[in-house]
């Protein structure tokens, strides 16, 4: 599923060095590392750097280009990336975390196609009981990213941090319910540390911040479970943030959409912003898992940007539900006043767009 044939631990790996058919891959990456400071490099430079010829520096640059990373090439200045970026970094993340958190185990990919995918995978070949609890896998690129009711989530180098992390369950997954609510809450605790303290949540998993143009979203959640509904289970829980979306970017987004640069530039820096959010999500499970959903609900619903809002609820077989929230169950179900009365509703998607 590591479409740049390896992971990245704090430095490059050795396989960096060894002339392959496997050369594009192995120091697209590398090049895209010198590159991230923003500033010209001639290919002469970077093929003396790699001890490679100058032509093995443009093709892996095109392998950059074919996986959408906008590299600008110069005849006599040589290569450079739009605008500097933050590259992951595993000490980094791994000191905004903390110490007393240092169980995490983290895994830095260059490039996956998923990093739910990779996860989900990897637990199904090791089985439920050797996955091993606290995985983190993030991605410098996600090229084939999910997002909830198949939709996909768009991605770039520097423009978003991807990541997921697999979070094991001694109760079943009956027992669940609620727990991308309760991730939510972890988001917006993470987001208010670094300032940005506009940011509210959506039912069942986005996070948005509301201007004058209206809700734009932010981040978004996705959970997949796995194991039996009464014995031992695991979640893979995906998140995606947006950092710093180029403009060609947001018009490929089904929605209005902003990003932490906007928001709030100094909190911009991929790997503080996962360690801040792992902070907060190891407490938030911790929550999760002594009291259920019903610990966080309260702190859920005054973040919810929705809260006794009248909306219209789109409902997955294209059903339209209009109603007022009324605020969510202690499993996570919405609640919605109808002319009908109260109804419960496990999937849908709120809007605001058509209400009266």
């Amino acid at each position: 599923m590591c479409s740049s044939g390896t992971f990245v631990e704090g430095k490059p790996s050795n396989a960096y060095a060894k002339l392959s058919v496997n050369m594009i891959n192995t120091l697209t990456f590398p090049i895209l590392r010198l590159l991230a400071d923003g500033r010209f490099h001639s290919g002469e430079a970077l093929a003396k750097h790699f001890n490679v010829t100058r032509t093995t520096v443009w093709t892996a640059v095109q392998e950059a280009q074919n996986l959408g990373v906008t590299v600008f090439s110069v005849r006599g200045r040589g290569y450079k990336l739009p605008d500097p970026i933050v590259m992951l970094d595993r000490e980094a993340i791994l000191t905004a975390i903390g110490p007393e958190r240092a169980w995490f185990k983290l895994e830095l990919h260059d490039s996956l196609e998923s990093t739910n995918s990779y996860l989900m995978k990897k637990a199904n070949q090791q089985g439920l009981a050797l996955s091993p609890h606290a995985t983190c896998v993030v991605a410098e690129l996600q090229t084939a990213g999910k997002g909830r009711r198949g939709r996909s989530w768009q991605a770039g180098l520097g423009a978003s941090l991807t990541f997921s992390l697999l979070w094991r369950f001694q109760s079943g997954a009956s027992a669940l319910s609620g727990l991308s609510l309760a991730i939510g809450v972890a988001l917006i605790r993470a987001l208010h540390t670094l300032g940005i303290k506009q940011a509210n949540l959506k039912w069942p998993n986005d996070v948005l911040v509301a201007n004058g143009r209206g809700p734009e979203k932010l981040a978004g959640i996705l959970i997949e479970l796995q194991g039996d509904m009464d014995g031992p289970s695991a979640a893979v829980i995906g998140v995606g943030v947006n950092l710093n979306l180029p403009e060609e970017m947001r018009r490929q987004i089904d929605q209005p959409a902003t990003d932490i640069s906007t928001l709030a530039p100094e909190a911009a820096n991929p790997n503080v912003l996962l360690g801040t959010i792992l902070k907060h999500m190891a407490d938030v499970l911790s929550e999760f898992e002594r009291g259920g959903f019903e610990a966080l609900r309260d702190e859920w619903s005054a973040h919810h940007a929705y809260h006794h809002q009248a909306v219209r609820l789109i409902m997955p077989d294209g059903r339209e539900v209009l109603g007022e929230v009324s605020g969510v169950a202690s499993d996570g179900i919405l609640l919605v006043n109808t002319p009908q009365g109260e109804q419960r509703f496990s999937a849908g998607e709120i809007s605001l767009r058509g209400v009266l």
